[in-house]
Parts: C-alpha cells; structure tokens; sequence
C-alpha cells in the first residue's frame, strides 16, 4: 500500500503538470495570430492618448525636460541591448575577432541599403502627410513624433521574436510585455511630443504583422546567436535615437533600420562559412 501510494503521487503530479502544459497549448492554439499586435496597437495608442492628456497641461520647459529625460533613458536602454555583446553564447558562436565586425557590417549594409532606399525621408514624409492628415499645426512636434516613436516601438528583438511567436502560435508572452512597456514609453513620449506617438500604431502594425505572417509561414527560424547579434544592432540604433531626443546628433537612424535584417542573416554567414 505505501508502495501504491508514493507511486501514484508523482503520477499525479506529472498528470497534473501535463494537463496545465495542454491547458496553456489549447489557449494559445485558438488564439488567431496576430492577437499580441493587436493589444500592443492598442495600449500604444491608449498610452499615447493619456500622454497628451497630460502633456497639454505641461509648459514647454517641462515637455522638454522630458525629453531630456527620455533620451538618457534610451542611452540606458541601449546599454542593456549591448550586453549579448560579451555573452557567451554570442562569443562562442562566431570566429575570433568576428563579434563587432558583424555588427560593424550588418550597420554599414543596412545604412547602404536604407540610404539607398531612403528610408528617413520616406518615414519624414509619412509624418508630415499624417500630420496634414490629422490637421496638427506645422510648428507642432508631431513629425517628430510619428519618427521617433515608430523607431523606438519597431527596434528589438521583441518586436520581431513576439510577432514569429505569435504567428508559429506559441504565445504571446513577448508582446505581452512589449505592450506593457510600450504602453509607458507611448505615455512619456506623448506627453512632450504629441499625437504623432499615437500615428506610429500603424506601421508598428505593419513591421509586426509582417514578422507574424513570417512566424505563421515558417516557424521559428533564427538562432540564439542570431537574435544577440540583432539585439546588438537594435542597441546602437537605439543610441542614434537617444542622441536625437538628446540634440546632439540627427542621426539617420530610419536609413540604418535596414541592419536589423542584415545583422541576423551575416551572423548566419559568419557562423556557417568562416
């Protein structure tokens, strides 16, 4: 009888953890793909929404002082998207010498490749015709906005490993808590930059449902290595904006975008052939 009963415990206690486990697939297999974008849209537009709410009432030293403030946050942000720099799993991945020559390459590819394309006019251009489009005075920071934002709410592996996730139907876990940090970073900057915060939803909506429609078509397809050296690239993009918000240096960070792409697929390369 003892016997019966300290094997019938595990058993349960298997059975039970199996049963959460199908529970937790069931959940995430009936949701439709694309549910993760959906909420992050949502809470960016409502975080940016509460954000002019309260930046209206704010005299223009203050709304700068935010942004001062944000910008050095970035540069925080961007310090910590570094650190796969020296993480082993990046080190041992590429030859010797190799880990900032990928990043170098991915940034110097995807900046050839964005300037060809010219990408930050494209982006200055969408804001000044959703600007007209939203009737916002021409003195206003709403350009500003829109581009700041959608870099800043587009850049990181988040946005691309939540939204494959989603489409493979894993979960939705990452953007989950995308969302929740959207969601703040979209009240802050709002509050000094304007509605374009709340325009930069839509091609948010567009660069995350592209990657979901890629999760939902192929599945998981980046290695460890490869999302540390994207997070790598994210990181210095990240410091172009912070030096934006800053005023230090306009960097051209929508032509550099780019090098988010580039850096996953020469890491691959480097990897494989060198």
């Amino acid at each position: 009888m003892c016997l019966s009963t300290e094997y019938e415990a595990p058993f349960y206690e298997d059975a039970e953890t199996l049963e959460m486990d199908w529970t937790l697939h069931e959940y995430n297999r009936h949701m439709f793909p694309g549910v993760g974008t959906i909420i992050n849209i949502v809470t960016i537009v409502s975080g940016a929404s509460l954000g002019v709410l309260v930046g209206n009432r704010m005299k223009k030293p203050t709304r700068t002082l935010l942004t001062d403030v944000l910008g050095l946050v970035t540069l925080l942000g961007a310090a910590s998207a570094l650190i796969p720099l020296w993480s082993d799993r990046y080190i041992n991945s590429l030859p010797k010498g190799w880990t900032l020559l990928v990043v170098l390459g991915s940034l110097l590819i995807g900046g050839l490749i964005g300037s060809a394309l010219k990408l930050e006019n494209r982006l200055d251009i969408l804001g000044e015709t959703l600007r007209i489009k939203f009737k916002a005075s021409s003195d206003s920071t709403f350009v500003e906005g829109f581009v700041t934002a959608s870099l800043l709410f587009a850049i990181g592996p988040l946005a691309i490993l939540g939204s494959i996730s989603d489409g493979m139907g894993t979960g939705i876990d990452q953007l989950i808590l995308k969302s929740t940090l959207d969601f703040f970073a979209a009240m802050a900057f709002a509050s000094s930059l304007g509605w374009g915060v709340a325009v930069a939803a839509l091609p948010v909506a567009l660069y995350q449902g592209f990657w979901t429609v890629i999760g939902l078509a192929l599945g998981e397809i980046l290695e460890g290595y490869q999302v540390d050296a994207m997070t790598i690239v994210g990181g210095v993009l990240l410091i172009g904006i912070g030096l934006r918000l800053l005023n230090i240096k306009q960097v051209a960070v929508g032509n550099l975008l780019p090098a988010l792409a580039v850096a996953p697929l020469l890491a691959m390369l480097v990897h494989s052939f060198i």
